[in-house]
């Protein structure tokens, strides 16, 4: 068992990510890193903002297994340090680091990535929602007060235009930076 401090998955209890991250911080010589999304959703009473984390129900923890062990998994919100079997696998010290330095670029304000949900016109995006779920179309004007969307959808033989919700659209060929799936 490694005596060095090392970063290591945890699971959470449910919905208790920020709680686990708070009474971790606590520790002396742990680092917590909880990255979360703030988006916004339209729900009956209007748009909110919600914050969600990254990975629900995981935490990543940079700690010493071999000092801090039984403190970090007895910690409010925390149920255990991911393992396999008696083995507790190491998160590569490069792989978290390359997340956090992602995650500034984004970030707005404590580990919070802001997502807008942003297509302009003339970009082929996919609907993922509604009666035309899994068709494809090209944006012709956005309504961000109203949160539509107008489409020009191939269907029953010709193209015809079609309104839908701004949040069921999924970008056609996204733009994926690289690095962020491992490739250089």
């Amino acid at each position: 068992m490694n005596e060095e401090p090392a970063w290591y998955v945890l699971r959470t209890q449910i919905k208790r990510e920020r709680l686990a991250a708070a009474n971790l911080r606590r520790l002396e010589g742990v680092e917590v890193f909880l990255p979360r999304l703030r988006y916004q959703k339209a729900t009956r009473r209007g748009r909110i903002w919600w914050v969600e984390p990254l990975f629900p129900g995981y935490l990543l923890v940079k700690f010493s297994l071999v000092e801090m062990g039984r403190a970090v998994t007895y910690a409010g919100g925390v149920s255990h340090t991911i393992s396999f079997g008696s083995e507790v696998p190491e998160v590569p010290e490069e792989f978290v680091e390359s997340l956090k330095a992602e995650v500034a670029k984004l970030e707005s304000s404590d580990d919070e990535i802001e997502v807008n949900w942003k297509v302009n016109p003339g970009d082929e995006v996919e609907v993922a929602d509604g009666p035309f779920k899994g068709m494809e179309g090209q944006v012709v004007e956005v309504r961000p007060g109203a949160e539509r969307v107008k489409l020009l959808l191939d269907f029953l033989g010709e193209t015809q235009p079609v309104e839908v919700s701004l949040f069921s659209l999924i970008l056609a060929n996204p733009d994926i930076p690289a690095g962020w799936l491992g490739d250089e």
